[in-house]
């Protein structure tokens, strides 16, 4: 059997990058999946796309994960075409990069209601039914900026780091009660978002090598490395996984400085 037969997984900003490695992968395994996407067409193309490849049951609801009736109405959604929601990926996020005394109001406000609150918003929509049935599997999608800081990139550090004591107290609040809650911590990942970073330098192929260069294993994440590490917590093989962290960042954070 596959690893989450019979399973309904809902994933956050899944139209791009490692949402949609995550939704394939677990469409793959044999999830029903809801891709939840604030780009409504990106959504529906992208649930397309998986299920024609896949052959699994995929559909696309539009949401925004920071505003709450439009988190119910996506999760609502999502029951009524594959029933309660088993696994739920909170991979929406948007970064804020700048210093502290530059940064707007708007700027930090916009960073925590899509970085933090958004995820609280989603848990708390898929909770109830989880708890019913005593199981169900919360991932959050964090970054190795949820423990370390970069200069210059405030205040998305700040709601990484929060997210992070968001996954440990949810995981211990119901861990007795069948409820795993777990976070993956990517480093540099190949996504759509950082090929159009490099795009926009100078010199793009210096850019990458740059950042390459930087990397203990000299090169970038791999959407599909996130996306494995993913399927282990959501399956049932990981029931007694609760409240952990896992970086994929290929050593970076582990070393000192140079």
């Amino acid at each position: 059997m596959k690893r989450l037969q019979n399973k309904v997984a809902l994933v956050t900003g899944a139209g791009q990058g490692i949402g949609t490695a995550i939704a394939t992968r677990f469409a793959e395994e044999g999830a029903k999946v809801v891709i939840c996407e604030l780009d409504g067409e990106r959504g529906t193309a992208t649930a397309q796309t998986i299920a024609a490849n896949t052959g699994t049951e995929v559909i696309a609801v539009q949401a925004d994960v920071a505003d709450a009736s439009s988190v119910r109405a996506a999760v609502a959604e999502a029951k009524a075409a594959f029933g309660s929601v088993d696994v739920l990926v909170n991979n929406a996020g948007i970064a804020v990069f700048g210093k502290p005394l530059e940064i707007t109001d708007d700027d930090w406000s916009r960073c925590m209601a899509v970085d933090l609150e958004g995820a609280w918003l989603c848990a708390r929509a898929v909770l109830p039914d989880m708890l019913s049935a005593r199981n169900g599997a919360i991932i959050n999608i964090i970054s190795n900026h949820a423990f370390t800081v970069i200069k210059e990139t405030f205040p998305y550090p700040v709601a990484k780091h929060a997210l992070l004591g968001l996954t440990r107290s949810l995981a211990l609040e119901y861990a007795d009660q069948g409820v795993r809650v777990n976070a993956i911590s990517p480093g540099y990942t190949e996504t759509p978002l950082v090929a159009a970073h490099f795009a926009a330098q100078p010199d793009p192929a210096a850019a990458r090598r740059d950042v390459e260069a930087k990397q203990p294993a000299g090169r970038l994440c791999q959407p599909s490395e996130v996306a494995a590490v993913a399927t282990l917590l959501a399956s049932d093989e990981a029931h007694f996984i609760i409240g952990e962290n896992i970086v994929i960042d290929g050593g970076v954070s582990i070393r000192m400085y140079e």
